[in-house]
Parts: C-alpha cells; sequence; structure tokens
C-alpha cells in the first residue's frame, strides 16, 4: 500500500499556480492511472486504485500548504501506511523549471507545506519528489511567484516534469524508491 501526496492550496484562485504543481502531478497521476480522485476525508481529497498489483491512495491535502500535515499524517495512521510507503510531490524554487528530483530525506528548505508535513510526521525522512519552477526574476516577491501562473515559455517545461513525476510513482510501484531515485534522477 502506498499513499501518493501532492501539495497545493485548494480552491480556483490558486488552480494553475506554480505552488500547486504537487495537485496538478496528483490529478495527472489519477487520470493516468485511472483513479477517482472524489472521497474526502481527514481535511483531504483522495481516490484509490490498483497498479502493478499495488493498492495506491492519491491525496491532496485541503488545508492549505501550510497545514499539510494536518491532513497527511491522520490519513497515513487510519489507512496503516508505513513512513517508507509515502511519497510527498511539491514545488521547488531550486530547481529550473521542467527538471524534477527525488530525495528519501531532507529538510524543509524554507518550503511551508514540507515544515508542516516534518512536524506532524516527527521526521524528515519520508520520500519527496521535487518539482522546479524556478526562482522568481526582476525582484518579484517570492509569494507573487508561487501563487503566480507560469510564464508562456515555462508552460511545456513543467508539464514534461509533471509527466516525469507521475512516471516515477508509477515505477515505484513495482521498484524500491531507491531504484526510482537512480533512475528519475
Amino acid at each position: 500500500m502506498k499513499l501518493i501526496v501532492g501539495l497545493g492550496n485548494p480552491g480556483q484562485k490558486y488552480a494553475g499556480t506554480r505552488h500547486n504543481v504537487g495537485f496538478d502531478c496528483i490529478d495527472y497521476c489519477a487520470e493516468e492511472m485511472n483513479i477517482d480522485l472524489s472521497q474526502t476525508k481527514f481535511k483531504g481529497l483522495y481516490g484509490q486504485g490498483m497498479v502493478n498489483g499495488e493498492k495506491i491512495f492519491l491525496l491532496k491535502p485541503l488545508t492549505y500548504m501550510n497545514l499539510s500535515g494536518e491532513s497527511v499524517r491522520p490519513f497515513a495512521d487510519y489507512f496503516n501506511i508505513e513512513l517508507k510507503d509515502i511519497v510527498v510531490i511539491y514545488d521547488d524554487m531550486d530547481l529550473p523549471v521542467g527538471k524534477i528530483r527525488l530525495r528519501q530525506k531532507g529538510s524543509a528548505g524554507g518550503h511551508n507545506g514540507i515544515k508542516s508535513l516534518i512536524q506532524h510526521l516527527g521526521t524528515a525522512e519520508f520520500n519527496r519528489i521535487r518539482i522546479g519552477i524556478d526562482r522568481p526574476q526582476n525582484g518579484e516577491s517570492i509569494v507573487n511567484y508561487v501563487l503566480g501562473t507560469y510564464h508562456p515559455d515555462q508552460r511545456e517545461p513543467v508539464q514534461d516534469s509533471i509527466i516525469q513525476a507521475a512516471k516515477s510513482v508509477r515505477a515505484w510501484t513495482s521498484k524500491s524508491f531507491l531504484e526510482v531515485m537512480n533512475e528519475f534522477n
């Protein structure tokens, strides 16, 4: 049993923003894996299905980014999902647009959603798929940048990175996360 979490902010106001690339990836995974995201529990929207003989949960916390742990921890506890069987997908300004990076642990790196997860899970040792969104240019504030939409030249590379992240999730259903890291990093 595996839990794939995409971080983002709920509501139409945030749809298509850089900070919601985790939600976008979960939506893409749901479509590719034929999983219906229509159930609500533990402050989240989720769906479940079978992929390569593995039971999969896809979760979008509806708590707003900085409270993501309030959804993920109770969800994992209720369904008895171990930390090693969780992967979190989220935006990363330290990676260029179009790049993904898989890691098994790490700091929050200033990401409030990850800070919340570390706090609620009690550890920084959980699997992550970071999707690059690049840094703001020309003095644009970080908040305006991450809550803004992509520049036209970023849309295709971002979609490519979402597809790569989804492929890595599918690969994880039949391989160890370390093997998947070696394949996709």
